[in-house]
């Protein structure tokens, strides 16, 4: 599948609410934990059996359990490979931090737990069937842990055993699955659909929604010459991965080809970057007016402006900047009321400024926190006037000038409404001058003369709809 268009699709459903991510054994990798191959190892070598001959896994390790007569050493040795908290990866510490809410594992670590950790978001552990009856207060997302946890290993599914009973005594977990199957948009991570628990769900599903399935991806490496010792391993390689590419359409399943594992980060940092396109976060202050921008007009501009987006479906953030403000919260919030079914955390996020230190950090510190908070939930930021009164003098607005700096630093969409001038128009001076931001190449002069709310908001979305 076409990358833009996978990323321009699930970065929507992640808008909408509607994703999942399932991660599979190679989402832990990176963090030192074993391949389930790697894992079984030990197993294979103790009842002579070659683990490079070996392609049945799970019978593997039923062979082995059968010859113990227990297994007290698969549990040990899944204590062993899986037992560190404080493990993490770059790609899931990038998939927590997306507003997602569902997550679907078979491995048996806690990179997810510490994803959403590192996130400040709080995660509702699902690794048993007790677990889905209760929930847990102020969670910010659910982990389904399918297979087990480490900190249950006599209860971990790897054993022909564990998957002959799997859809007896996890019922509750299929059910969970085929559900979240049908009514969400599943991104498929570092997994190899070899899983006949995955498998089966994904047939029944198939089965009973025919053509009318839900669109999923998955994101797989290319088959490369490299990897393979002779042409003719590859080619056979390359002809079963095709295959199994047509294969997984049939469960609605789109694959998304990477050359290297290291992409896949890049590739989720771009979902991110789509998703934040939706999220404007508009900096101003005035506190100082003239015959070009009266009270009245300066009041209207902003309401009107912050109204048109919210009406188009953009999220709108504020910090209540001096004199804009009010009248940005009360555009957005009268559509919220009028169109929007009063969802306002979905088009509106607010961030005051603290009043008071700490006793950690002095108030400038926790003032520059607050606009990074800002900035990091937005996508595109939007600059306008940018005055204050100081002992009677009009000066520069010097906290709109660091949320330019830090927009700046973080590569976001900034687009300076200079008409409005002060700050908005030192920054668009500073941008037109460093000839860096060619994605206004065609609106300098609409952004620097403007003054119509409704024509400013017309050119807003033009510029975004021309970074997409």
């Amino acid at each position: 599948m076409n990358k833009k268009l996978f990323i321009k699709k699930f970065s929507k459903a992640i808008q909408e609410g509607n994703a999942a991510v399932f991660a599979g054994a190679g989402t832990s990798v990176e963090a030192g934990f074993v391949n389930w191959k790697k894992l079984v190892e030990p197993f294979a070598t103790e009842i002579d059996l070659d683990i490079e001959k070996e392609t049945d896994l799970i019978g593997l390790t039923q062979y082995f359990i059968n010859k113990k007569r227990n297994r007290g050493s698969v549990n040990q040795e899944i204590i062993k490979q899986f037992s560190s908290p404080d493990a993490e990866t770059k790609v899931m510490n990038l998939l927590t931090r997306l507003p997602i809410t569902t997550y679907w594992t078979t491995n048996y670590d806690k990179v997810i737990e510490k994803g959403l950790e590192n996130n400040n978001r709080r995660g509702d552990i699902k690794r048993k069937i007790d677990d889905l009856a209760v929930s847990s207060p102020d969670s910010d997302a659910i982990v389904y842990k399918m297979h087990g946890d480490v900190n249950s290993p006599q209860e971990a599914v790897i054993s022909k055993d564990d998957y002959e009973r799997y859809s007896d005594k996890n019922s509750l977990f299929v059910t969970a699955l085929r559900g979240d199957l049908v009514s969400k948009t599943f991104l498929f991570v570092g997994f190899s659909f070899e899983d006949p628990n995955l498998e089966s769900i994904l047939g029944k599903v198939n089965v009973l929604l025919g053509d009318n399935k839900r669109e999923h991806y998955c994101i797989q490496k290319n088959v490369s010459v490299s990897d393979y010792q002779t042409e003719d391993d590859y080619n056979y390689a390359k002809i079963k991965q095709v295959l199994k590419i047509e294969d997984l359409r049939r469960y609605g399943i789109d694959t998304v080809l990477v050359d290297d594992y290291s992409e896949i980060p890049e590739l989720i940092s771009e979902i991110e970057e789509e998703y934040l396109k939706n999220t404007i976060f508009i900096s101003g202050s005035i506190s100082y007016y003239n015959e070009n921008w009266s009270e009245e007009k300066v009041n209207q501009f902003c309401y009107t402006l912050s109204r048109s987006l919210v009406s188009n479906n953009y999220k709108i953030i504020s910090g209540f900047g001096l004199g804009v403000g009010s009248s940005v919260i009360n555009g957005a919030l009268d559509e919220i009321y009028k169109t929007k079914y009063r969802h306002v955390s979905e088009h509106l996020g607010l961030f005051p400024f603290p009043q008071y230190d700490d006793g950690e950090k002095s108030l400038v510190e926790r003032w520059t926190d607050n606009r990074i908070q800002m900035i990091s939930q937005a996508g595109i930021c939007i600059f306008i006037f940018g005055n204050k009164t100081v002992n009677g003098e009009v000066v520069s607005a010097s906290g709109m000038m660091e949320e330019f700096q830090i927009a700046k630093e973080r590569g976001k969409i900034i687009i300076p409404i200079g008409s409005t001038g002060a700050v908005a128009k030192e920054i668009f001076d500073e941008m037109k001058e460093s000839g860096d931001y060619t994605y206004l190449n065609d609106y300098w002069n609409v952004l620097e003369n403007e003054e119509n709310a409704e024509n400013v908001f017309d050119t807003i979305v033009k510029i975004i709809e021309g970074v997409r």
